[in-house]
């Protein structure tokens, strides 16, 4: 990790799991060092200071000493807790969705990538704070992917590259894009997407985080979107997520 014997973060946890008979290992993306793995010692034991510092959508600072394997967390504060997200299942599915997306498509010993700690630490906030979080998880995607690469191409039709008319389209997850009427019907793995979903998609893409929430589709529309972009998500992460299915229950279970 470091010449450094210890060295300091700020982070968001990730997520957590058992270590031996009382640690946890966290895995957490952090502002300096990007996705790293760190062990949180006597954490599970009931008098432990750590723990409530150290729960899923937490930014937070620490300190870290060299470990023999991995780093140890031996200080822990935190910033922000974010406690909305917890007291609202549709909000704690909307995070639970956020990080396990920075999850899957990061890894362990890439470069510090503050912009996407910042667009990380700032959707967490949104989520908690914004009265829908639908626009702040759909710019989220949008830009996380722009991060890893795969920008979605959304105003020419990816196969014969004629710009993309006001008119029901397809989306194709394996061309990375939209496709007009003519390349996508009949095609297997293209999907069906209506002009406003398309409208929508590309208003996030070209947007800020405040024109974007400006955003107001209708219910079947954010519907469409979301579903469209899961499947995007599934294609490039080749596995599905666990997130969006407790996310299906929840509004299920909420009328929603």
């Amino acid at each position: 990790m470091s010449e450094f014997r210890s060295f300091r973060l700020e982070a968001v946890v990730l997520r957590h799991s058992t270590w031996g008979e009382a640690d946890r290992l966290l895995v957490l993306y952090s502002r300096e060092r990007g996705k790293i793995r760190a062990l949180a010692k006597g954490v599970r034991r009931i008098k432990s200071r750590k723990a409530g510092h150290l729960e899923p959508f937490t930014r937070v600072t620490l300190q870290l000493a060299r470990g023999r394997d991995l780093p140890v967390i031996t200080q822990v504060e935190t910033v922000e807790a974010y406690l909305p997200l917890r007291d609202d299942l549709l909000r704690t599915g909307y995070a639970a969705y956020t990080v396990e997306l920075l999850d899957r498509f990061t890894y362990e010993a890439e470069h510090q990538n503050p912009a996407i700690y910042r667009l990380l630490a700032d959707t967490l906030g949104r989520i908690a704070g914004e009265e829908s979080p639908w626009a702040a998880v759909r710019h989220y995607e949008i830009r996380l992917l722009d991060f890893m690469g795969f920008r979605p191409q959304l105003s020419r039709c990816v196969n014969c590259r004629e710009d993309i008319r006001p008119v029901a389209q397809y989306f194709s997850p394996a061309q990375g894009g939209a496709l007009c009427p003519r390349c996508g019907e009949g095609l297997r793995q293209a999907l069906p997407v209506t002009v406003e979903a398309l409208k929508y998609l590309r208003h996030f893409q070209r947007s800020s985080y405040p024109d974007a929430r400006r955003a107001r589709p209708l219910p079947q529309v954010q519907a469409e979107v979301e579903a469209l972009m899961q499947r995007f998500v599934t294609y490039l992460l080749e596995r599905e997520l666990n997130s969006p299915g407790f996310l299906s229950r929840i509004k299920k279970e909420e009328g929603l």
